[in-house]
Order: structure tokens, then C-alpha cells, then sequence
């Protein structure tokens, strides 16, 4: 009952300082009020024309006070929901369709904020999306670099994105350019493929890429350590070596990085 009372007098309160400002501001129309929403601990401020702008929807029914909603101790609306997902419903009350940043993965979660919020329009598009995702072929890639006369030797990188292998190519190609500065025909770029003129091996078992004057310069595990340090940045995991008989990563042919 005293929630009930505290609540009220909020409601009074925001009501008095509301019609305040419209005696100061005669020509604002009051769906233009801002109002801040505490959602899972977030604070969002936004205007009510926004909340508002699909009927029968939660935040619609709160804007015009068909659903109770409890208020924080600084008497925000609090809604216990996530309040990070909550940026992209908001975002799409505004802008009227979904926009979500490269390599957005919670579908699922955001589909959940959807329904709560009663947004059919959005929860139609996350699930389009979602669906699309599905379709969309995720062919395993690979980057190969190896010895100039024997393919055998060599490190292979596999991964479910076209895209981070390009990378991982680029960054692999800049590494063995600073380290044969003056020799760029040590090796040469195919599509997939990095192949060096000479690989040979040192006594310990190290494969190196070797200059004509007998200089190791680029050993083939600063180039699998960069590969590894990318992949981990960018969010992927290793997911297993593809040679176990090898024993470690250290010494495995090859790399398997998913998300």
C-alpha cells in the first residue's frame, strides 16, 4: 500500500512539473516529454512520442498508464529486462526497422526482448535475420603456407569465415614482408596460398624460411603465433589441431579457428 502511495505521488509530482513546463513552453506538444526508463540497471532517456509510436505494445501501455510499472529510488520506470539488448529496441522504435552491428550473435535473446515488449515488427525481423543466418553457407576456408617445391611442408589454417582468413592473410604477408625486406621473391600469393622459395630445417625440428645468404629470418612459428593472436582478438577459438600426432599446437601442420 505505501508503494501504491509513493508511486502515486510520483505520478503527481511528474504531472505538476509537466504542465509547468507546458505553461512555460505554450506551442510544445506533450508527446514530445522525455522520460528515462531504468532497464536492467541502464539508463535510457528517450521521448514518449518514441515509446509510444506502436499501440499495444508494453512500453506503449506504460507511456499512457495501462500497465503499472514500479519506479527506482531516483523514480525512473524500472523494467528488470536486459538492459543492454534494450539500445536495439529502442533503436528500432526510432528508426522503424533493425539495424545491429557487424557480428551481432544474440538473436535468440533479442527475439526474447521482442516478444516481452510486444513488438511484432521486430520480432519478425530478428527472426528473418536469424533465419537467414541459417541459410547463408558457412564453408570452412583455409590459408595455406607452405614450401615452394613441397606442399608437404607447411602450416594450414582452417576457419568457418572468408573473411578473417583474408585477414589473417594480410596481416601473415606484412609479418614476411618486414622480415625479407629486400627479398620479396622469397615468396610468392595466390588466392589461398602463401608458398615460400625455401623452407629447411634447424636441429631442434624448427621449420625456417631461409635467404639465399643462409639467414634464418622468418621462422614459421612467428607466423603460426600471429595467426593465434589474431584469431583470439577477433573473438574466435582454436578449436582443435588438425595433426594430433604432432602433440602440440606448437608443432601441429595446422590451426582450427571457429565462433
Amino acid at each position: 500500500m505505501e508503494r501504491k502511495i509513493n508511486r502515486r505521488e510520483k505520478e503527481k509530482e511528474y504531472e505538476g512539473k509537466h504542465n509547468s513546463l507546458e505553461g512555460t513552453n505554450q506551442g510544445k506538444n506533450c508527446k514530445s516529454t522525455l522520460m528515462t526508463l531504468n532497464v536492467g540497471g541502464y539508463l535510457y532517456i528517450t521521448q514518449k512520442q518514441t515509446l509510444t509510436k506502436y499501440p499495444d505494445t508494453f512500453l506503449e501501455g506504460i507511456v499512457n498508464g495501462k500497465i503499472l510499472c514500479p519506479f527506482d529510488a531516483d523514480g525512473h520506470y524500472f523494467i528488470d529486462r536486459d538492459g543492454l539488448l534494450f539500445r536495439h529496441v529502442l533503436n528500432f522504435l526510432r528508426n522503424g526497422e533493425l539495424l545491429l552491428p557487424e557480428g551481432f550473435r544474440e538473436n535468440q535473446l533479442l527475439a526474447q526482448e521482442a516478444e516481452f515488449f510486444q513488438l511484432k515488427g521486430l520480432a519478425e525481423e530478428v527472426k528473418s535475420r536469424w533465419e537467414k543466418e541459417q541459410l547463408t553457407p558457412r564453408e570452412t576456408t583455409f590459408l595455406e603456407i607452405t614450401d615452394n617445391h613441397d606442399r608437404s611442408q607447411g602450416l594450414r589454417i582452417f576457419c568457418n569465415a572468408p573473411d578473417f582468413i583474408s585477414k589473417i592473410k594480410s596481416r601473415i604477408v606484412l609479418v614476411s614482408k618486414s622480415r625479407l625486406d629486400g627479398f620479396p621473391e622469397e615468396f610468392s600469393i595466390s588466392s589461398n596460398i602463401i608458398q615460400f622459395k625455401y623452407f629447411i630445417k634447424s636441429e631442434n625440428g624448427t621449420r625456417l624460411v631461409l635467404k639465399e645468404d643462409n639467414t634464418f629470418v622468418c621462422t614459421l612459428e612467428t607466423l603460426k603465433f600471429e595467426a593465434i593472436m589474431m584469431a583470439l582478438k577477433c573473438g574466435f577459438r582454436l578449436l582443435t589441431s588438425l595433426d594430433c600426432s604432432k602433440g602440440s599446437i606448437v608443432h601441429s601442420d595446422a590451426l582450427h579457428f571457429i565462433k
